[in-house]
């Protein structure tokens, strides 16, 4: 019995060690993976898009956009604020009727309406075009990934994103800096041709 237990210890102390051995192997080389190693890849979003040329572009324009209508709320806001300024010091001099008071208060508090609808409408439409900026730089990158799966021939081409639900990837597997290689190239060509 004690010779069993003593060649079963043996068998199992010195087959484990080549499997961790291979293991330690696999960690130390890290490559990109093929479609004929794995059927699956992945992308780290969140580097991809942040990388990616044509969204670095249309960020910039947006946040032009946002920068020239917050500039334009800013100035509204000011001519409004000396506004009512010149309209208070009217009243504390007594140089306007109550009349001509209430008329202008009315006139100011429309204004100032106005200036709460300017600036609703203008968040509206920069959140609108930043939803319709994301949705292009999505559709630029699905309709090259499936040209680049042409290729490679992937049967999953997986999104990993920080907090996503893929919670653990091999790096093998992230094909994020050839994918974002081929976005960047793509777009560079599209920009030359304009």
């Amino acid at each position: 019995m004690l010779i069993i237990a003593v060649a079963v210890l043996y068998f199992f102390q010195f087959s484990d060690k080549p499997i961790v051995d291979e293991k330690k192997a696999a960690e130390d080389t890290v490559q990109t993976a093929t479609a004929d190693e794995y059927p699956v890849a992945y992308v780290n979003i969140d580097t991809l898009i942040s990388e990616y040329d044509f969204y670095i572009a249309k960020r910039d324009a947006l946040m032009q956009r946002r920068d020239e209508s917050e500039a334009e709320l800013q100035s509204e806001t000011q001519k409004l604020e000396r506004e009512f300024a010149d309209f208070q010091n009217k009243i504390n001099k007594g140089l306007i009727t109550r009349t001509k008071a209430q008329m202008m208060q009315q006139e100011l508090g429309k204004k100032e309406q106005n200036l709460y609808a300017l600036k609703d409408n203008l968040t509206m439409r920069l959140a609108e075009e930043e939803q319709v900026m994301n949705r292009q730089v999505l559709d630029k990158i699905m309709t090259y990934l499936e040209e680049y799966n042409k290729e490679k021939g992937f049967r999953y081409i997986l999104s990993n994103a920080f907090g996503g639900p893929v919670l653990f990837a091999d790096k093998s597997l992230n094909i994020t800096q050839d994918v974002l290689k081929g976005l960047n190239g793509a777009y560079a060509e599209e920009q030359e041709e304009e």
